[in-house]
């Protein structure tokens, strides 16, 4: 039993279950997200039979080692983690002055295959556990000695393909006797799952909403996201306008600017009618190199007049801050592979 695919109700249960008192499992949950430590012997309020008992068992606390990392001038940290499987995960750290991100994965690989990103080009391997997506901020958090306020489930995987793994990690992660991260410092983002944003909409966290929109217009998200003809654009949107409607949360557009792709005056025309009257914020991202793809990244000009006609019809939109990109661990860009 590996302990952080367990809410800290779960862990009392699961001790209870063993025959230990109840009172336990608030001891062991501070032990494992406050003090955040990484063996039983640790533990030193807890007697030592105890802990002799619980390792017996085979319970383990889930820490990931790290193959490697690498960090960037802006202070950016790729990290790869080695998996109890021999498979490896990737999350990203991104500090800034009063915020400190980490961008984490829900699976080792990706089934989706858009066409403009690394991990895609990879397909599926398999999901992460709540344990393994718990552990990629927890992890990240001793290593640099930096308080994480903030998450984006935008590494690895679509996030509402693993749904399960994903609510139960946000549900542990929230927990303010562990992580303490709001659900409104928390961002999932999909491809367009719908089925997955109908449930998300009527969860009892209200984490935020991305949608990795791409293209305006069917035959385009068809080319560059197969999803799409899956779940196209208009119920994609009806799901989408549920959502807000529900929530009360504004979506965020994510947008990857591709030179000759979707960066022209008429895809500028459908993203405007597609968007208009919507609680939503459009986030125009420069493409980022992946392997093997003929892609090119729109020109500064063009992306800064995309985002000036947006703002003109009244649609809030700003330009990704580049980040990662010299690490290869940039939007679209993490592979998990064994190399950095």
């Amino acid at each position: 039993m590996n302990l952080k695919s367990l809410s800290s109700e779960e862990l009392a249960d699961y001790l209870t279950a063993l025959g230990l008192p109840k009172y336990r499992s608030n001891q062991i949950f501070a032990w494992i997200y406050r003090r955040k430590v990484c063996s039983w012997e640790a533990m030193t309020d807890l007697p030592l039979e105890l802990r002799r008992f619980l390792e017996d068992k085979g319970v383990s606390l889930g820490c990931l080692p790290v193959v490697s990392q690498v960090r960037d001038a802006g202070g950016a940290v790729k990290y790869l983690f080695g998996l109890d499987d021999g498979e490896t995960v990737e999350a990203v750290y991104l500090p800034e002055a009063n915020r400190k991100t980490v961008c984490f994965s829900t699976q080792v690989g990706c089934g989706m295959g858009c066409l403009f990103c690394a991990t895609g080009q990879r397909g599926m391997v398999r999901n992460l556990t709540p344990a393994e997506i718990v552990e990629q901020p927890l992890r990240i958090s001793v290593l640099t000695g930096a308080r994480i306020n903030s998450l984006v489930a935008m590494g690895q995987g679509e996030p509402l393909a693993n749904y399960d793994s994903l609510l139960k990690a946000v549900e542990i992660i929230n927990d303010p006797r562990g992580m303490g991260i709001g659900a409104r410092h928390i961002t999932v983002s999909t491809c367009g799952i719908i089925p997955g944003i109908e449930r998300l909409a009527r969860e009892k966290y209200q984490v935020n909403l991305a949608i990795s929109l791409h293209g305006a217009d069917d035959q385009l998200r068809d080319y560059l996201m197969p999803i799409n003809r899956k779940y196209p654009l208009e119920p994609l949107l009806e799901a989408c306008r549920d959502y807000i409607s529900r929530t009360n949360r504004r979506i965020t557009f994510e947008y990857t600017m591709i030179d000759g792709i979707n960066d022209r005056p008429s895809d500028l025309a459908n993203l405007i009618k597609l968007l208009s009257g919507m609680l939503c914020h459009v986030n125009l991202i420069p493409f980022n190199p992946v392997p093997n793809s003929e892609f090119r990244r729109s020109g500064k000009e063009r992306i800064q007049k995309f985002a000036a006609g947006l703002n003109r019809a009244h649609i809030k939109t700003t330009v990704r801050k580049e980040r990662g990109g010299t690490l290869a661990a940039a939007c679209g860009q993490l592979q998990g592979k064994g190399s950095l």
